[in-house]
């Protein structure tokens, strides 16, 4: 058997019932997502950062049975975009909420600038979109990197974060504690040097027990690194990796005033930066429900749900017990 037709059998055979396609089959995709439908309309914030014309995709739906008064504010993680919320959308729209969610700066549909990133200017980004959309209070979700920045709103804005949830947020640990540094450069080299099959098996890491659908997000992926202008996508990426491994939050969760709901999917092991642990460190770090409970102790007030057989998504792998943890928060006093 030729190396290439054995590769691609491994790959169907790593992801069963799924149409796996090698790089060489894909078709490239925009850096800013042109042509890739997001679940409803997207709108753009005009923004200046660092002496350039941006723009800040969002979504903004409004509820699909009366409207109870509440507006829900979803952040994604690193290696996602808004429109991995769909289904989170689609329930809290049924249940009577305006429901906000942006692409961050850098992000999915946004514009991918080489500026210095930081969790409090993604924060004074989202405060401006707030303001154009005259929404003064907000109960704010933020998933992996998006939990690090919901924490950073929620300090900065505590008038208008009027609670939180942290779903497996990254950054429960400092990782600068424990992942040896690399600069810029050579996080840069490594996102130009991702293989499709290196984008899949990481995405497949997220999960406990892996459907084909969830293959969709790795395939947007793959499919941008055929971008004739994938560099700059890499570069912003690299940056941003930067600003999770120097800006640490979890020293400020004490000082958190809005009411909070952790959700910790149990089978989590994620680090930012986990291949360069040194091995006799990997049983000791990413240990989330150690983590999570260490973390809702340290946060005054928090409530913790804890998940079983659930990796770093529940949102997504297990969307009803999610829906229905973060329904009875949202509601509560």
């Amino acid at each position: 058997m030729k190396p290439f037709a054995l590769l691609l059998l491994m790959a169907m055979l790593i992801f069963p019932a799924q149409a796996v396609l090698a790089e060489e089959e894909l078709s490239p995709l925009s850096i800013t997502l042109e042509g890739y439908g997001y679940p409803y309309p997207v709108q753009y914030l005009p923004l200046s950062m660092e002496g350039q014309d941006l723009r800040m995709a969002y979504m903004d739906i409004h509820p699909q049975s009366t409207w109870n008064g509440k507006t829900v504010l979803l952040l994604h993680g690193k290696n996602f975009f808004g429109a991995y919320w769909k289904d989170t959308i689609a329930f809290l729209a049924d249940k009577g909420y305006r429901v906000v969610v942006p692409d961050q700066i850098g992000f999915g549909k946004s514009s991918k600038p080489n500026i210095h990133y930081s969790f409090h200017a993604l924060a004074a980004n989202t405060r401006k979109l707030l303001d154009k959309l005259d929404i003064r209070e907000v109960m704010v979700v933020g998933h992996s990197m998006g939990g690090m920045l919901a924490t950073r709103f929620a300090l900065m804005y505590p008038e208008t974060a009027t609670g939180l949830v942290l779903e497996n947020p990254i950054g429960l640990e400092d990782y600068r504690r424990i992942v040896p540094y690399i600069g810029v450069d050579d996080q840069y080299q490594s996102e130009l040097n991702a293989t499709a099959e290196n984008i899949r098996a990481y995405h497949k890491s997220y999960f406990v027990v892996w459907q084909p659908e969830y293959g969709e997000y790795a395939e947007v992926a793959a499919r941008q690194k055929l971008s004739g202008e994938f560099p700059r996508l890499a570069l912003s990426s690299a940056l941003t990796y930067e600003m999770i491994y120097e800006q640490p939050v979890c020293h400020e969760f004490k000082d958190l005033k809005a009411k909070t709901l952790l959700v910790i999917g149990q089978s989590d092991r994620t680090v930012v930066g986990k291949a360069r642990v040194k091995k006799e460190l990997l049983p000791t770090v990413g240990q989330y429900p150690e983590l999570g409970r260490r973390t809702a102790q340290l946060i005054p007030g928090a409530r913790l749900v804890e998940i079983p057989n659930v990796g770093h998504i529940p949102h997504i792998e297990k969307k009803e017990r999610f829906h229905a943890a973060l329904l009875e928060f949202l509601s509560g006093p």
